[in-house]
């Protein structure tokens, strides 16, 4: 299907067919976008439906559509091609005319990695609060922040977009609970980036329906940990969806034969988060698992964590130990593995031979011997 390309980052010159099996992505810890579509997914692929979405027409995405609105306990859904691409739609969405603000966490996704684009698209005034608590929102942090509509000084409170998980984090559900209700009640909308919501779900602190059925809008990626090539899913009422989908087709994110898309994102969704309300038939839970075990082979060693290992994040202390944010990466490029700073995610398809060379790299790294840079660039996702 695929020719087949040199493996550069697994250690041995064998040749690989990305296509056909895990390749490069069994040793690459840098993000959980590094998953590759399964066997399974390309074949859905080639037995998809090839109607055109932009008319409403193509069975294969409208199925999905409608089935993860069901799963998300809302009325619809609209596939879009990514997840910047669907919290940008939907928070759009939700805002109709300036003045207005939005209040969301200071290392939040829309905030640091999607090119300026709230403010670009919709003149809001972003505010990014930084926890009290050092790991999730809490209620009285947006209270602090909030701006009444009566304030002619200010731009009115008129969304809260919420993270979960943020940096492999949990927001617990009844802090979320609290939070939404006290939104409501002001008139404020809220907005959840879910693009690992199902990491947060399979610890059990909430089922996918539970968390999904309180926000306003839910944006979920398919790609991001769950191996599909390509896709996310932003879920809402059918007015909230129906001015969405008038969004998307303003930038350029209307589909033609989008069934190409779906149908991998619909195995991808069934098979690696699971079609039960808290993954427990899925791929996930395993990496949680092994994120553990990466913690315990650091701390062994003399290393310290930055944060608690909460799913399938870890992040690592590097100055306590007198290291850069560079030097991981130098050393798992001598043992044949892609990291990236102090963040290690473990996806699932992180093979136990890349695990055992990662307790090589812990072993070099903590040894002392080898020679530390002065580096203190932050690479995307380091705190």
């Amino acid at each position: 299907m695929a020719s087949s390309i040199t493996d550069s980052v697994n250690g041995t010159s064998r040749r690989t067919n990305t296509w056909q099996g895990l390749g490069a992505a069994e040793f690459d810890l840098r993000s959980d976008t590094m998953t590759k579509p399964t066997l399974s997914m390309l074949e859905a692929i080639t037995q998809t439906s090839l109607l055109d979405d932009v008319f409403g027409e193509d069975s294969t995405t409208n199925s999905l559509q409608e089935y993860v609105a069901q799963r998300t306990h809302h009325e619809a859904s609209l596939l879009v091609m990514s997840g910047t691409m669907g919290n940008q739609i939907a928070i759009r969405t939700h805002l109709a005319q300036p003045p207005y603000s939005v209040l969301c966490d200071h290392r939040a996704h829309i905030l640091q990695y999607e090119a300026g684009g709230v403010s670009l698209w919709t003149g809001a005034t972003v505010y990014g609060i930084v926890p009290a608590n050092g790991r999730y929102l809490t209620l009285e942090d947006l209270q602090a922040k909030y701006v009444p509509p009566t304030n002619i000084h200010y731009c009115p409170t008129r969304l809260i977009s919420l993270e979960n998980t943020l940096g492999g984090m949990v927001m617990p559900l009844g802090e979320t609970r609290r939070i939404i209700e006290w939104a409501h009640a002001n008139n404020i909308k809220v907005h959840l980036d879910g693009a690992r919501l199902w990491e947060a779900v399979v610890t059990g602190a909430g089922s996918l329906d539970e968390y999904a059925r309180l926000f306003d809008s839910v944006s979920l990626c398919f790609s991001k940990g769950l191996g599909a090539p390509i896709g996310s899913i932003i879920v809402g009422s059918k007015e909230f969806v129906e001015r969405a989908r008038w969004f998307r087709k303003s930038i350029g994110g209307g589909t033609r034969q989008s069934g190409v898309i779906a149908s991998a994102a619909r195995v991808a969704l069934d098979e690696t988060f699971g079609t039960g309300p808290n993954g427990e038939d899925g791929k996930l839970r395993e990496t949680h698992v092994k994120a553990k075990r990466v913690a315990q082979m650091w701390t062994s060693k003399g290393g310290k964590l930055a944060d608690p290992v909460e799913t399938n994040m870890v992040w690592l202390d590097l100055a306590a130990s007198g290291l850069g944010n560079n030097d991981m990466g130098e050393i798992g490029k001598q043992q044949g593995l892609q990291l990236l700073g102090n963040r290690l995610i473990v996806h699932y398809q992180v093979s136990e031979e890349a695990l055992r060379r990662l307790d090589k790299v812990f072993k070099i790294a903590l040894s002392g011997e080898f020679m530390r840079s002065s580096d203190t660039n932050k690479p995307y996702g380091s705190k």
